[in-house]
């Protein structure tokens, strides 16, 4: 997912039902805990999102609190035939009303999926 030593990551939404396995492999990659209330902005954000959460665009308006300008957010959501599931539609009509583009996807654990998030490049017409 590309998260490297000395970067700060932020993690919102946890719950019992995340890839604990993956949490662990983000925290080894980054050779730090995540951290929930940021102190100063963050690298990125990961953010586990499921359908019953609410309105996923709110969430990634609320990650971009304490995100860096050159920070990116990897949301997090329950794969297809999950619980908590949600419309690729959805996410696309989130980001895009955060203002958000969506980068890539990643294969990332059994149960879950993760979308990359980022800001738009500015000068884009």
């Amino acid at each position: 997912m590309g998260f490297g030593p000395g970067q700060v990551v932020q993690e919102l939404g946890w719950d019992s039902d995340v890839d604990e396995g993956l949490r662990d492999d983000i925290m080894d990659a980054i050779d730090a805990d995540l951290v929930e209330d940021a102190l100063e902005a963050v690298d990125a954000v990961l953010l586990w999102w499921r359908e019953e959460d609410g309105d996923v665009g709110d969430a990634l308006v609320d990650a971009l609190r304490d995100l860096s300008n050159t920070g990116n957010i990897w949301l997090m959501t329950p794969k297809i035939g999950r619980d908590g599931h949600i419309d690729p539609a959805d996410i696309a009509e989130g980001t895009a009303t955060a203002g958000l583009v969506l980068a890539s996807p990643a294969t990332v654990s059994p149960d879950w999926q993760a979308q990359k998030i980022v800001r738009p490049r500015s000068g884009r017409r």
